[in-house]
């Protein structure tokens, strides 16, 4: 394996880097202040190329790898976090499926205007009583006479549907039942002027606060079977594919996070002084910047390794999995020593620890909580019973 990134991984890897410093950073608590959606630097991501980054080329996309992707990703994430997430949720759960799986007419319909950034990504899967136990879904397209679908039920924490950018997006509906007798889930793509479908206001979060975070809500929606995502049926193995990708690049944004905490805590570290010496020349603080760099760099290997086997169509589904569940557990660690030195200044709203450390808690949640991506590593070691 070789991780070593191509000139062109380099010139992302740098300019969105710049982005972060220069755009991302200065910008942002704005919107942290006013809750309201930083469309602004969305628009200025839509005119770097960003916001297609992983899109076919036929597309409009620059085609990039995920070795691209998540060095990208990492670099927006220390920016902020709630961006990577948005963009995240774009660059994957919004746009694999259609990528790979829609009809050619699927394609042009959606894939340009999203490669451009004037449509924003988004997907439905959770629902109120079905997060990590997918059989638990209740929202049911049902087939009727006349071809069309009948979608009844709702959708729960569901991301970019009530953006100023927002054109709907994907979502995984039960429409029958398999041989075996388990739910049968078949993939959509639902515009947001279709008749019956609705959102709800937006969530009041612990973090992310100007992430639009909705209900969805469907009563009587009638869809055309050329909504239809892919054959009927085949939505888990979709969404299963699209997880992998998508754990990728979220393990990447909660490495992202833990960067920026460590940068933080090591600046903060080094001004700082009490007893006629700076905090981090004490042998206490050292060691917990040491432990920090070390994680980091460990989370780092993981992802990469993942997005490289994920660019060679290795199977990687274990690998995606470890990524997501380490990443994010090192970045709960980092963000929450991070405040620690940084003291009571850490619990103040003015450094930004205090805000990474609330979205550290919401990376070991989404994209299958941290139990659920052991279950998954579990299942691939060859556990009896699993």
């Amino acid at each position: 394996m070789n991780f070593e990134l191509t000139e062109e991984e380099r010139l992302i890897k740098n300019m969105t880097r710049v982005f972060a410093n220069e755009v991302i950073i200065p910008q942002i608590d704005e919107s942290y202040e006013t809750k309201e959606f930083p469309l602004g630097i969305f628009q200025q991501m839509a005119d770097l190329g960003l916001m297609g980054l992983k899109y076919p080329e036929e597309y409009g996309g620059s085609g990039a790898s995920n070795m691209a992707y998540i060095t990208a990703m990492e670099e927006i994430a220390r920016g902020d976090c709630g961006v990577g997430l948005t963009w995240g949720v774009h660059q994957t759960l919004g746009s694999v499926s259609i990528i790979k799986f829609g009809t050619e007419q699927q394609k042009e319909k959606y894939l340009p205007k999203m490669a451009a950034g004037e449509w924003l990504g988004a997907f439905g899967l959770s629902e109120a009583n079905a997060g990590s136990d997918n059989q638990g879904m209740e929202c049911k397209a049902e087939l009727q006479d006349d071809g069309t679908w009948k979608v009844n039920g709702t959708k729960m924490f569901i991301s970019n549907t009530g953006t100023p950018l927002s054109f709907g997006g994907i979502f995984l509906f039960v429409t029958g039942k398999t041989p075996s007798g388990k739910k049968e889930f078949t993939s959509f793509i639902v515009d947001k002027d279709t008749p019956g479908y609705s959102i709800g206001t937006k969530f009041k979060k612990m973090g992310f606060d100007w992430g639009d975070t909705r209900e969805q809500i469907f009563e009587d929606c009638i869809l055309s079977d050329e909504q239809r995502l892919g054959p009927r049926g085949n939505g888990f193995k979709q969404i299963m594919d699209t997880l992998d990708a998508a754990r990728i690049g979220y393990a990447a944004n909660s490495l992202g996070m833990a960067v920026r905490c460590y940068d933080e805590a090591l600046k903060y570290g080094n001004e700082r002084k009490q007893f006629g010496q700076t905090i981090n020349s004490f042998q206490v603080t050292s060691f917990k910047l040491a432990n920090m760099a070390t994680k980091i760099e460990l989370a780092r290997l993981m992802v990469q390794k993942a997005a490289w086997m994920r660019d060679n169509n290795i199977p990687h589904t274990k690998e995606a999995a470890m990524a997501k569940y380490y990443a994010s557990k090192i970045c709960m660690e980092v963000a929450s020593e991070a405040v620690q030195i940084h003291g009571g200044y850490g619990f103040s709203e003015e450094y930004p620890v205090c805000r990474y450390f609330r979205y550290g808690k919401m990376m070991e949640i989404g994209e299958g909580t941290n139990e659920i991506n052991q279950i998954v590593i579990s299942r691939h070691l060859g556990i009896a019973g699993l």
